[in-house]
């Protein structure tokens, strides 16, 4: 008890050293939290911050590979469904506490408990009884994962998953602190109650304005960390954040309007970070609700798209037209299905498009309405913008609806919409984490509601074969599948876009477009 006082004496006195020498980082991030319960977030704003507070078993290098994090080393069984994971002797908790196996246990069965409600809770299904537990059919305490001992966590799956050390990078497995929640309830998220045991640790969280971090002292690789404070700020409007970094307010930005590209090529070339990342913007339609339940009016939804109008013309920063759910650069999918229209010209989808809709009942006396629902940046409405001139040349009327991004994918995944937006960064490189958006027991991140038991059967088997080969056929089998009834079609393969000043060290473009504040540090800022 007397070490533990110690420690956390230790740790108030750093924090109260902090003077106005405090190295700090300035980021824009897009967006204001909804939460900062590692277990109850969704979107990439807060994953970067929850990244710089917290350590999963795994963690993220500068370019986004996977490294050891609150554990230092783990083994596989042979049949590659039980992974054994040694926990980092001496770590604690950001008060003092030991962090240990029962941590991650509580924190697990916490995340997959239906009570939490948590949207990403089909990405841990992979664990055995991991389905049935979300599902309320078994206790939490079935879940399938166990403390050996206070340094030892096992981990058993129903099927291997060699891309485990990835997935266990997601906030979604993050350790909270048991007795902070236990002692707190929902109110441990209070920064005057917050624990963590990563990098960084919570200081303030003032909603519409910033969230600030310091240093963590008790951190087990504090002596590298460079940084005495992290503030990120939220940015959703674009140009205001892209006036912030030119006068120096911020020291990076996520995002910047796609309009402004050529500008910043003249002007702040070594600033610009434009890089290739796995991800895919598409449309989802709402396949509960007519006319979106008819896969004829859903194909012609698509066909209507003209893909390389809105890719070199209306974003300009790289983005690529997209015409399959799946990205190049995932690791191991090669050769991808593709929707069958990706060779035509333009005017025959435009025909194919009036021709089904014509099947399907709809024409001028019966035209086809529905409200887009789209995020309120700049990129975003002027696509929305294209789109629906796209639609009107086939018939469709549309009402552009629009919301800031947090509230649009809440809205989205609540299923109060028709057609809407999406986008989607890798969380792991591997064509599961994209596949799964239609698969019908992924809950509320199939936002389209697919119920095609052939699609879930097929990446069923994909997920039991061993070979990585036949893996991949499987998943793509089911790509092709889901491709042809459209729930979902593709628009464009995007880029990371940044905006970070040459004095910050450490940033490196990677696939995930993750950049955690822990490997960067700040030389010569004016």
């Amino acid at each position: 008890m007397q070490l533990r006082r110690l420690i956390v004496a230790l740790a108030a006195a750093a924090a109260l050293a902090f003077t106005a020498s405090a190295v700090t980082l300035y980021r824009g991030n897009q967006n204001d939290p909804d939460t900062l319960d590692p277990h109850k977030a969704t979107g990439s704003w807060e994953s970067n911050i929850l990244g710089d507070l917290f350590l999963g078993l795994t963690t993220e290098d500068e370019n986004s590979n996977p490294i050891p994090g609150a554990a230092e080393s783990w083994t596989t069984s042979a049949d590659g469904k039980t992974w054994t994971f040694k926990l980092r002797a001496g770590a604690v908790w950001s008060d003092g506490a030991p962090v240990t196996a029962q941590d991650f246990v509580f924190s697990f069965r916490r995340q997959m408990d239906p009570a939490t409600a948590s949207q990403y809770a089909s990405m841990l299904y992979d664990i055995v009884n991991g389905e049935e537990v979300n599902s309320g059919k078994l206790a939490p305490d079935q879940l399938g994962v166990t403390a050996i001992d206070d340094q030892t966590l096992e981990i058993r799956l129903t099927h291997p998953a060699p891309y485990l050390p990835q997935l266990l990078m997601h906030q979604i497995t993050y350790p909270v602190a048991e007795h902070a929640v236990e002692k707190f309830g929902d109110d441990w998220v209070k920064p005057e109650n917050y624990v963590s045991n990563g990098a960084f640790k919570l200081v303030s969280f003032r909603p519409n304005d910033s969230v600030k971090l310091a240093k963590n002292p008790l951190f087990y690789d504090a002596a590298n960390v460079k940084l005495d404070e992290v503030v990120f700020y939220p940015t959703d409007d674009g140009e205001a954040a892209l006036k912030r970094f030119r006068t120096n307010e911020l020291d990076l930005n996520v995002g910047f309007p796609s309009a402004q590209i050529d500008a910043l090529k003249r002007t702040m070339a070594a600033e610009l970070h434009v890089a290739t990342v796995v991800n895919v913007r598409y449309i989802v339609m709402n396949t509960l609700k007519a006319p979106f339940d008819d896969v004829r009016v859903r194909k012609a939804i698509g066909l209507a798209i003209d893909r390389e109008v809105i890719a070199k013309n209306v974003l300009r920063a790289g983005e690529t037209p997209a015409y399959s759910i799946v990205p190049p650069g995932t690791a191991g999918y090669i050769d991808g299905p593709q929707v069958s229209f990706a060779s035509w010209p333009m005017a025959q989808r435009v025909a194919e498009a009036k021709r089904l809709l014509a099947e399907a009942g709809h024409g001028p006396d019966n035209p086809i309405f529905f409200r887009f629902n789209y995020i309120g940046d700049a990129d975003s409405r002027r696509m929305a913008a294209a789109l629906q001139g796209m639609w009107a040349k086939v018939g469709i009327k549309v009402e552009l609806v629009v919301s800031e991004k947090k509230v649009h994918y809440n809205t989205v995944r609540a299923q109060d919409y028709e057609v809407a937006e999406a986008n989607w960064f890798a969380d792991f490189n591997d064509a599961k984490n994209f596949v799964f958006l239609a698969q019908p027991s992924a809950g509320d991140m199939n936002m389209s509601r697919y119920a095609n038991q052939d699609y879930e059967n097929l990446i069923r088997q994909s997920d039991q074969e061993v070979d990585p080969a036949k893996r991949m056929a499987l998943m793509q089998q089911a790509e092709a599948m889901m491709l042809e009834e459209a729930p979902l079609t593709p628009v464009f393969f995007g880029v990371s876009r940044n905006l970070v000043h040459t004095w910050v060290k450490g940033w490196a473009d990677n696939l995930l477009n993750t950049h955690r504040s822990r490997f960067m540090s700040i030389e010569g800022r004016p």
